[in-house]
């Protein structure tokens, strides 16, 4: 259940609809049963007419033996006197005892494939048992499940709505501050905290060029040097820029998301990101501005970062009523079922379009890239 949804549905609608969810689904379960037992009252019937069947086939197979013996006979008092017999009284005798045979063996056969059906039939009617005995306990369960609901829980809603709310929106908000504090954290110890140190470093090595190999020598560092620090500031700006964009407040999402790819496809020239905007671009409510460019973000960065990606695409697309955005990359991709108690990142994006009432899906197969599609509502 999707936090707004709370907001706007008391728990008590919500249990009024389960209600009516267990009422059909008790519909449900008792036409299952009534016509498990209709099967079961004809399966029931056709078993009867098998063994109907089978008691007739013994009957004729009993008859047939005993006339393949007297055939046999016949058979055999030809062969031993052929002379004695003419030609058409010898081939009568063989296509009789052969005749005779074939008939036995067909009435084998028929007798054999009832067997089968017969095993068969009676699997099925203990099948139809099982479901029937288990369709009448969940029945019965689940007029448990109705008393609870229209008793017990009648007036559960209101109180646990109220001290839930408090409760998770307090450690959200924490948890969301400790997250945002070891990101940062981490971005500055590897990258401006670095490169400052080497830029240190590289400053006394200048001294010692000039000293030992002149001025020449010590313009060439320099320049290296001055390098050092551009790489130092960008990266002081594009965590800056990372914390909170101010060109989404000035301009809106779309030329912020623009400048914000082009930037990162040029601080990493072995990949090339395409953007793509097919619907308006107007501005929308900050807190949908906020959300989308953060998602979007944490895609992006996950495609670099952790799926070694090269092409990545990103597809943007407002309407009046709703926004879709199409994250996509050629990346080494994960396995969807292989579950990793430290994707915050992803676990992020998912309550950020809960919040927003929207939803996302994942697409990925191991060296097959991901797919990340995101859609949210625009409620005014």
């Amino acid at each position: 259940m999707k936090l707004e949804q709370i907001k706007v549905k008391s728990i008590d609608e919500i249990r009024e609809d389960m209600i009516e969810t267990v009422t059909c689904s008790k519909s449900d379960i008792f036409l299952i049963s009534e016509q498990c037992r209709q099967d079961y009252e004809k399966l029931t019937n056709e078993l009867a007419e098998i063994k109907q069947t089978m008691a007739k086939l013994l009957e004729e197979e009993m008859q047939l033996q005993s006339q393949v013996h007297q055939a046999r006979s016949r058979l055999s008092e030809v062969s031993r006197n052929f002379k004695k017999f003419s030609e058409e009284e010898v081939r009568e005798a063989y296509e009789k005892a052969h005749q005779l045979q074939m008939d036995l063996s067909i009435n084998w056969q028929f007798k054999k494939q009832l067997l089968e059906k017969s095993d068969d039939v009676e699997k099925r009617l203990v099948g139809l048992t099982e479901t029937i005995d288990r369709a009448d306990q969940l029945i019965s369960q689940i007029s448990v499940v109705m008393n609870y609901l229209q008793s017990d829980l009648k007036y559960f809603g209101e109180a646990y709505e109220h001290a839930k709310a408090k409760q998770d929106f307090g450690l959200k908000i924490i948890e969301a501050q400790e997250e945002e504090r070891k990101r940062l954290s981490r971005e500055i110890h590897d990258g401006p905290a670095q490169m400052l140190a080497n830029v240190i470093v590289r400053s006394d090595l200048i001294d010692r060029v000039y000293r030992e190999e002149g001025p020449e020598a010590t313009l060439t560092e320099i320049q290296s040097f001055k390098k050092m620090v551009r790489s130092a500031l960008y990266e002081v700006r594009r965590i800056i820029y990372d914390l909170r964009p101010m060109a989404l407040d000035d301009l809106g999402l779309v030329p912020t998301l623009r400048k914000y790819l082009q930037t990162i496809e040029d601080y990493h020239n072995q990949s090339r990101i395409e953007f793509e905007n097919i619907g308006l671009e107007g501005r929308l409510q900050t807190k949908y501005e906020v959300a989308l460019f953060r998602m979007i973000q944490e895609s992006v960065q996950n495609a670099l970062k952790h799926a070694n990606a090269c092409q990545i695409k990103v597809r943007l697309e407002i309407s009046n009523t709703a926004v879709a955005v199409l994250i996509k990359d050629n990346g080494v991709g994960f396995d969807l079922n292989q579950k990793k108690p430290e994707s915050f990142g992803i676990i992020g994006m998912k309550e950020r379009v809960d919040l927003l009432n929207g939803e996302i899906t994942f697409d990925s197969k191991i060296g097959k890239g991901t797919e990340i599609f995101i859609r949210v509502p625009l409620i005014n």
